[in-house]
């Protein structure tokens, strides 16, 4: 379709343009690029002062990612891939921006994305079929269609101490870090959080401070990354397989190009079991999680108890302390129930220094009453700190979304609609808030994937949605009632027959206090995911709703 094709005839032809999308990270960018070269008219607004989302926030020490670095990236440009040649296994957070940035100069991106920008409310105009969207400093916008594309993982969560007022020394939380950094040498810091986030911090500060005192709340099952350089003749083997590893991670669960060992642990003995499980936890990373197909290993009780102790028996011999080892051994949820996190730097050996200490703030612990002037205070006693640090994680999957003040038809805002736990139709829409796409919304495969593989795949779909709907004369687009309440019921169910119900974690929403505990990300795979977009499109997007606007202009013929 040509430019002025794409314009011809379209609702909103009297808005500013043709689409607002908020965030500048993976998902953003790319939304802008594919937007703007079918000639769409695109403001992009994200509150960084940069692009890179996520990976412009998080700058703490130790900050990196768990999918490795050839995978972690876009596969839709042969150019920028050609260009880019990554230093390491897994990317650290420096390099994942500077990865962000080549991007979008390459790509000329910057003209359209306005920094420092920040989404207050959005609101629908039934009548007119468009989205008010007012930003923080008064400037308002109208547009037709309203994206998001704020992440996943990107609404810090802090909990209410008391006294944190009071605290005279600093406190940061991971999320939010200085630009300049934190200087922790001579001080006493004190970490709350063991969480993936918390595992690669405490990894890298661990010595650097006078004291690192950790404050756990639950242990983790941390497998190590097997991080390492990528060498030249490495690299250039990926490239010559680039078109062969990107079809293999897209047919995949977790859209990773990694065979599994075995498809079913199942029929295995427990001799068998763990003699894969021994090979690769020498290979590390989500290598040892594709040893078996990943959804048998969150549906087989039996099996996940094999795979369980497994890893405990290796956290134990990595830790001197028998004491120490047994509050970091998790005994409280299956392996994979909660977010798998990996151990790039030795995280459990961290604990056999004499300047780490780990502190259980559980409820058979002792938990932490309050912040003081001078530090921690726990039921047991009061931790002299200079720096505290808030390793606590997000608000994750519908707190980007719902901090904007999104309000759709008749007055139904956002926050309303999913008091109850969010409601879409493949994660993608909601029923109520027509011409409003969510990339990598709740309830699609999301942070149970690779996100770059994700989020491309649900571009692609806004993309060519937005192109049927011009084609064929539509203004608006929304779920109908039935696909919405059958998505969600769906998604409920997969999660149900899977072990994620026998943990608290944020996939729940369990991290924030007063939050409906349900399942979130759609757990079913990326492979399956696909083939549902697919066919949805294919049916000429069954489940969804078209119309006209009441006040939509008239087309000159």
């Amino acid at each position: 379709m040509s430019d002025a094709d794409a314009r011809t005839g379209r609702a909103g032809s009297n808005t500013d343009v043709d689409a607002v999308v908020v965030g500048a990270g993976f998902s953003g960018l790319y939304m802008l690029h594919r937007l703007r070269e079918r000639g769409y008219d695109v403001r992009v607004f994200e509150k960084g002062g940069d692009v890179g989302g996520t990976w412009y926030w998080n700058r703490y020490p130790g900050a990196r990612c768990d999918s490795e670095s050839h995978i972690y990236c876009y596969s839709f440009s042969d150019d920028i891939r050609e260009q880019w040649e990554w230093t390491e296994r897994y990317p650290e957070q420096p390099e994942i921006l500077e990865y962000l940035n080549f991007v979008a100069d390459e790509l000329d991106l910057r003209r359209d994305i306005e920094f420092e920008r920040e989404v207050r409310s959005a609101t629908y105009d039934e009548d007119a079929g468009t989205w008010t969207v007012e930003l923080a400093d008064g400037e308002v916008v109208e547009t037709r269609f309203f994206i998001t594309g704020v992440g996943c993982l990107s609404e810090p969560f802090k909990p209410d101490f008391d006294g944190l007022d009071e605290f005279e020394g600093e406190w940061h939380h991971t999320s939010r870090w200085p630009d300049e950094g934190v200087d922790f040498s001579d001080k006493h810091v004190g970490v709350i959080g063991t969480g993936s986030t918390g595992i690669q911090f405490i990894s890298e500060t661990g010595g650097r401070a006078e004291h690192l005192t950790v404050f756990q709340r639950t242990p983790n099952y941390a497998v190590p990354a097997r991080n390492r350089p990528l060498e030249d003749d490495e690299y250039e083997e990926i490239r010559a397989n680039y078109d062969d590893i990107w079809e293999q991670a897209r047919d995949s669960r977790l859209g990773m190009p990694f065979d599994h060992e075995h498809y079913s642990a199942a029929s295995l003995s427990e001799e068998e079991i763990r003699e894969t499980l021994e090979d690769r936890w020498e290979q590390g990373g989500f290598r040892f999680l594709h040893a078996f197909e990943p959804g048998h290993v969150l549906t087989n009780a039996e099996v996940n108890a094999v795979i369980s102790e497994f890893i405990r028996e290796k956290i134990r011999a990595k830790v001197d302390d028998p004491e120490t080892a047994e509050k970091l051994v998790p005994s409280d949820h299956p392996y994979g129930a909660k977010r798998p996190p990996m151990d790039y730097n030795d995280y459990y050996r961290t604990y056999n220094r004499d300047d780490v200490s780990l502190v259980d703030v559980s409820d058979d612990g002792e938990p932490i009453e309050r912040v003081t002037p001078r530090g921690i205070q726990t039921t047991a006693e009061e931790y002299d700190l200079d720096v505290i640090v808030f390793a606590t994680g997000f608000d994750a999957m519908t707190g980007a979304i719902l901090a904007m003040d999104i309000e759709g038809r008749d007055g139904l805002t956002m926050e309303e609609k999913w008091a109850d736990g969010p409601r879409t139709y493949l994660g993608l829409m909601t029923r109520g808030f027509p011409n409003l796409f969510t990339i990598t919304g709740p309830q699609s495969p999301s942070v149970l994937t690779n996100m770059p593989l994700s989020i491309e795949q649900h571009v692609e779909w806004i993309e060519d949605c937005i192109d049927y709907m011009d084609e064929h004369g539509h203004d608006t687009i929304e779920p109908t009632e039935a696909s919405e309440t059958q998505w969600v019921t769906n998604t409920n169910m997969l999660a149900d027959n899977m072990l994620f119900s026998e943990a608290d974690s944020w996939y729940r929403g369990d991290n924030v206090p007063g939050k409906t505990a349900v399942f979130t990300p759609f757990p079913g795979g990326l492979d399956m995911y696909r083939d549902i977009c697919d066919r949805v499109a294919s049916d000429d997007y069954d489940g969804f709703e078209f119309s006209r606007a009441a006040d939509a202009p008239v087309a000159e013929q």
